[in-house]
């Protein structure tokens, strides 16, 4: 696969998670609380893109085929929800890396979907994945929370997001990006407005520091995930598009060992060798992005 400049916005995107997640994490320590911080995530999206579809050229679509943007739709929301009950609860680089299994999961989905068949290095790659898996839980130090539940939020986070990028890259050219996305990301915000209830308080009630952290960290998850959906679409393939965005899983162990202190992480402190585990599992990682690419 050769590199096009294209492939610098997943890689962008990559950075951009890592310092969102960080952001998220410290945001969710002064008590914004997952759905706050999740609801305004979803709605700064709305925003972005809305407007775009009113402005779309091309003919419309019938009411009975918005099933596909609607069912995308789902598939982010229940990612993007998954993702921030793992950042509520877990470490980023522990559920950063788990969520590299993305790359094996969208080249798997991809051949599933087109009735093809699936290279032996992509089964070897899954492997690794796992084993990678397997050196976070190594990594887990006596007297923390256990990493188990984060794992399987990331995991399930992982393979929502994945499907529902498979189903982009599958639909998108028939519709166009303008028509597509924004009936799509409408639908995510409106299933966001389920949260409301379980705010600890309404929005209105966090104060200046909280709103330092929440509203930065909204954006960058919000440009985010707008950012790989775009790529997805530019690029025209989900698995090379996730090979490169699988990168942050590296991103996230080094920021934390770097700079994590910017944001109160106490990653770094990590008694017994957790921290380097963490990023051996991380290479793991990225030796399955390697055999998928190959």
């Amino acid at each position: 696969m050769q590199f096009h400049l294209s492939l610098l916005l997943p890689l962008a995107c990559a950075l951009i998670y890592v310092f969102g997640a960080l952001t998220v994490r410290r945001a969710a320590a002064l008590g914004v609380g997952v759905w706050r911080t999740s609801f305004l995530s979803n709605w700064i999206i709305v925003l972005l893109f809305v407007p775009v579809w009113f402005r779309a050229g091309g003919q419309g679509h019938p009411l009975a085929d918005y099933w596909q943007p609607a069912a995308t739709a789902v598939l982010f929301f229940g990612g993007q929800a998954l993702t921030f009950l793992a950042l509520n609860r877990g470490d980023v680089s522990v559920i950063t890396p788990v969520m590299g299994t993305k790359v094996i999961l969208v080249a798997l989905f991809s051949s599933l979907l087109r009735a093809g068949e699936v290279p032996r290095q992509w089964w070897l790659g899954a492997l690794l994945s796992t084993a990678a898996i397997g050196l976070l839980h190594l990594g887990e130090k006596s007297g923390r929370r256990p990493i188990g539940p984060t794992v399987l939020l990331a995991f399930g986070s992982a393979v929502s997001f994945s499907l529902g990028d498979v189903l982009v890259q599958k639909w998108v050219p028939a519709w166009g990006l303008a028509n597509y996305l924004p009936p799509m990301f409408l639908l995510v915000g409106l299933l966001s407005c389920g949260f409301v209830p379980f705010f600890h308080a309404p929005l209105r009630a966090l104060n200046a520091a909280a709103w330092r952290w929440v509203a930065p960290g909204a954006l960058l998850m919000a440009v985010n995930n707008a950012g790989v959906i775009l790529a997805l679409v530019i690029v025209g393939s989900a698995t090379a598009v996730n090979i490169v965005y699988s990168v942050r899983g590296l991103f996230s162990v080094l920021l934390v060992w770097s700079i994590g202190h910017w944001f109160a992480n106490d990653e770094k402190h990590l008694a017994g060798g957790v921290l380097g585990l963490r990023l051996l599992g991380a290479a793991l990682m990225v030796a399955a992005i390697v055999l998928v690419l190959v």
